[in-house]
């Protein structure tokens, strides 16, 4: 049994996400990322599978060792520790990636179970729309990892509309990748909640 973690963090004037999560019995391990609109500025892993393999090993002592996991992260970047890291991150993503993402629609891309992302590719040098970028999108975290893609206009746009597959149990991520022969850029916006089930009729509970 999975379990997992997600905090805003304030910071200054920046607020930053922190998400843990148990990857599970196929993959032992406890994964924290740091991200900030969408993208990782610091991540943090500990391989627990000769714990998972003692005598001590119990799903409640799990749980614990990942919100203990969670919680030094959190005072790390609450002290400064993580303060160079971050801004070495931010500096690297500005330098090394000659494309910038945007997510146009964040508050509405989910509705009545479809997924529907209004999507922009701008260069990083000039603000200038990016045309011809493949730009793919998941929902990490599915039964079926499937991939949704498609290319930018000459105005730099894409759209990309898929039904929202069928969830897993663990913590879910809509991760949105492009690539393009100027760089690359990717944004991941966890899912704190999943869509509830419809009520049952009212004679149904009679």
């Amino acid at each position: 049994m999975s379990s997992g973690f997600n905090t805003d963090i304030s910071v200054g004037d920046r607020v930053f996400h922190v998400q843990t999560e148990d990857r599970g019995p196929a993959r032992p391990v406890i994964d924290t990322v740091v991200y900030q609109n969408g993208r990782v500025l610091h991540r943090r892993a500990f391989d627990y599978e000769l714990f998972a393999k003692s005598p001590d090993f119990t799903a409640e002592v799990l749980r614990q060792r990942v919100e203990e996991h969670h919680r030094a992260v959190i005072e790390d970047l609450r002290s400064g520790m993580l303060d160079a890291e971050i801004a070495a991150a931010c500096q690297q993503t500005a330098k090394s990636q000659g494309i910038q993402l945007q997510l146009l629609n964040p508050d509405a891309w989910l509705s009545a179970g479809s997924v529907s992302l209004n999507l922009a590719i701008l260069r990083r040098a000039d603000g200038q729309p990016e045309s011809g970028v493949r730009v793919e999108a998941l929902i990490e975290g599915a039964l079926v990892e499937t991939r949704h893609s498609g290319t930018t206009d000459d105005q730099g746009r894409v759209q990309l509309q898929f039904a929202m597959p069928q969830l897993g149990k663990g913590d879910l991520a809509l991760v949105i990748q492009a690539k393009a022969g100027s760089g690359k850029d990717e944004l991941r916006f966890a899912m704190r909640s999943r869509p509830k089930p419809p009520a049952p009729p009212a004679d149904a509970a009679q």
